[in-house]
């Protein structure tokens, strides 16, 4: 009978120590990711929807690009008077992973989405990751205080809601997903989330998509080539070229926001100040390509000869609205800046244009937020896996050559990029 139950004890031993566990993390997290993802992929489809109706009107009445200062104003004062406590922004969501102080106000939310959708409406170059990752963390850190949960579970509730945040707003859930695990620490990747991450991120582009019935832009590379060694070849010059425009960016913005900083000590009158700057650029060149989200000029970087200078005037343009104060995210301007690069390229590349637009749209990306993984991971649900070779090869180069920087200055350093730059580890990059 002794021998009997010792045959037994292993099953036993296995049965109460790991599957029981196993069983209650995945159920708990399971049920959490569902009411998560859904609430902040509703959020995004709203967000969405009314992003989309201010670009609309807006081009329809030019004349409100004018009144781009005095929206600054608002946004500025507004943020001064009620959003203190959540100004960083996305950065607020990594010093709150690496060092939990205290819950995300749920104010960062309805602030972010006014402050986004009021600098589209009067013709602010800006984005809208930032604003959906925004949402998405300060939803989610809501269940922190509502079930008082410790420090470790906290850390995963905020991964899963920027991981529904990015992926309701763009329609990428894989990405969602990994770009939750992978933004947190340059180089290392967040393991005990990924369940969570992945099935919120899912939910949460459902939920907009699905539910709402929100549509997202679609992209197309018609034509790959065949995979040989002087292709992949011309690819290490397209990716030094992202990774350096990816670099670029985040000096740029970082430069401007202080700048502004340091000239104007009263910060509503920051917007003011570029917003100016935006408006009269637009009026002196007589065209609104370069501000709002730029979605057909990405659209038309996969088909089309654009004139070599878009990228350079998008970038200056978004890194003056992001570093004067203004509402957005970064990333749909660094697919504009990517794409429109790419476009460039193609008079030195003998590569097709649509690839390396599409390898631009994803390269000055990961070189700017430090995510080659997502990154690849992104152009491959966007352009299909044809192109995924090329996307990876793309994206990790273009990491490489960004060095220790980014559009995060809050992110950590975990693996250096460079062997030897190990005293780099721990420290921010901005």
């Amino acid at each position: 009978m002794l021998k009997r139950s010792k045959k037994f004890l292993p099953i036993i031993q296995f049965f109460y120590q790991e599957l029981v566990p196993s069983l209650k993390f995945t159920f708990r997290w399971l049920l959490l990711s569902t009411v998560i993802g859904i609430a902040v992929g509703s959020a995004s489809a709203l967000f969405l929807i009314a992003l989309d109706w201010a670009t609309r009107f807006r081009e329809g009445h030019l004349w409100l690009i004018g009144f781009l200062p005095l929206g600054g104003f608002f946004i500025g004062w507004m943020y001064h008077q009620f959003g203190s406590s959540v100004v960083k922004g996305n950065n607020q969501l990594l010093e709150e992973f690496y060092n939990p102080l205290q819950v995300i106000p749920l104010r960062m939310a309805p602030l972010v989405l006014g402050g986004t959708v009021l600098t589209h409406f009067f013709g602010g170059s800006a984005g809208r990751e930032g604003t959906a990752v925004q949402m998405g963390g300060a939803l989610a850190d809501q269940f922190t205080k509502w079930f008082k949960l410790p420090v470790q579970d906290r850390k995963i509730i905020l991964t899963i809601g920027v991981a529904a945040g990015f992926s309701s707003v763009f329609g990428t859930p894989l990405a969602g997903a990994v770009f939750a695990l992978e933004w947190l620490i340059i180089g290392r990747l967040r393991y005990e989330s990924i369940l969570p991450a992945f099935f919120a991120a899912y939910l949460a582009d459902y939920a907009c998509t699905g539910l709402w019935k929100v549509p997202h832009t679609h992209y197309s590379i018609p034509y790959v080539p065949d995979a040989d060694i002087i292709t992949f070849l011309w690819i290490i010059p397209a990716g030094i070229c992202f990774g350096l425009t990816g670099r670029l960016f985040a000096r740029t913005t970082h430069f401007w926001a202080a700048l502004f900083t340091k000239i104007i000590k009263y910060p509503p009158l920051r917007p003011v100040a570029g917003g100016l700057i935006i408006a009269a650029s637009v009026y002196f060149m007589g065209t609104t390509k370069y501000i709002g989200l730029g979605i057909p000029t990405i659209v038309d970087a996969f088909s089309e000869n654009l004139p070599w200078y878009d990228f350079l005037v998008k970038l200056l343009k978004t890194s003056i609205t992001l570093g004067a104060g203004f509402k957005g995210g970064e990333v749909t301007p660094l697919f504009y800046i990517g794409s429109t690069l790419g476009n460039a390229l193609s008079i030195f590349i003998p590569l097709p244009l649509a690839l390396l637009a599409g390898m631009g749209f994803v390269g000055v990306f990961s070189g700017a937020t430090n995510t080659p993984l997502a990154c690849t991971l992104m152009g491959i649900e966007l352009f299909g896996a044809e192109s995924g070779v090329f996307i990876g090869l793309a994206c990790v180069i273009a990491y490489l050559f960004s060095g220790h920087s980014g559009i995060y200055s809050s992110q950590v350093i975990g693996s250096p990029k460079y062997g030897q730059q190990r005293k780099n580890k721990g420290k921010k990059i901005g």
